[in-house]
């Protein structure tokens, strides 16, 4: 796959996935993707407005809530609850597990309020876009294997309440799996 294939893939994801602006996607691309020169940045620009438009004219189509209205939803439902949840936390799962930790422990710990956990990352945002399916990781603050599966069955609930199917097999090693996610998410800036 040739330069401009590459990074017309990653455009497509990273603006379909409704998380950042054009600046800041023409920084991952140009510093995570590619060495220096390898890549036009007024071509990059232009293609990143370019499927932003595409992307907003399709917006005019969805419904007023969608799949990911839902799952902000249920994200703020389980914050209520005492568990940390995180869209699009990181590129990986260490990456989420980093977030977590650091999270728990700026809010004072043991002293928190903060039971468990529930994230996805940047690939499970990528294994969306292309399959529907959208996987989360999720666990007890301290990593207590029962009571880590208990907050899996209150995760699952959750998701469950608002239509979302979900597949798990109740051990605390298997990640939830939500199933034909339609994934639409709404860009907004950090402002809104």
């Amino acid at each position: 796959m040739d330069n401009e294939a590459v990074a017309l893939d990653a455009v497509h994801r990273y603006v379909w996935s409704g998380f950042y602006d054009t600046n800041e996607i023409v920084q991952i691309i140009t510093e995570s993707i590619f060495d220096r020169g390898e890549i036009d940045p007024k071509w990059l620009r232009a293609e990143i407005e370019r499927a932003f438009q595409t992307k907003f004219a399709e917006e005019k189509s969805w419904p007023e809530t969608t799949d990911c209205d839902r799952m902000d939803q249920v994200f703020a439902t389980l914050e209520e609850q005492g568990i940390l949840a995180l869209q699009n936390a990181g590129n990986e799962q260490s990456d989420g597990i980093a977030d977590v930790t650091k999270l728990y422990h700026d809010a004072g710990r043991e002293r928190s309020d903060i039971v468990g956990y529930c994230f996805y990352h940047g690939q499970d945002v990528e294994g969306v876009l292309k399959f529907n399916e959208l996987y989360l990781t999720y666990g007890d603050i301290l990593g207590d294997v029962d009571r880590g599966v208990e907050i899996g069955r209150r995760i699952k609930h959750a998701l469950e309440a608002v239509g979302f199917a979900v597949e798990w097999d109740g051990s605390v090693k298997t990640r939830l799996l939500l199933k034909g996610i339609k994934w639409q998410r709404r860009y907004q800036s950090p402002g809104d």
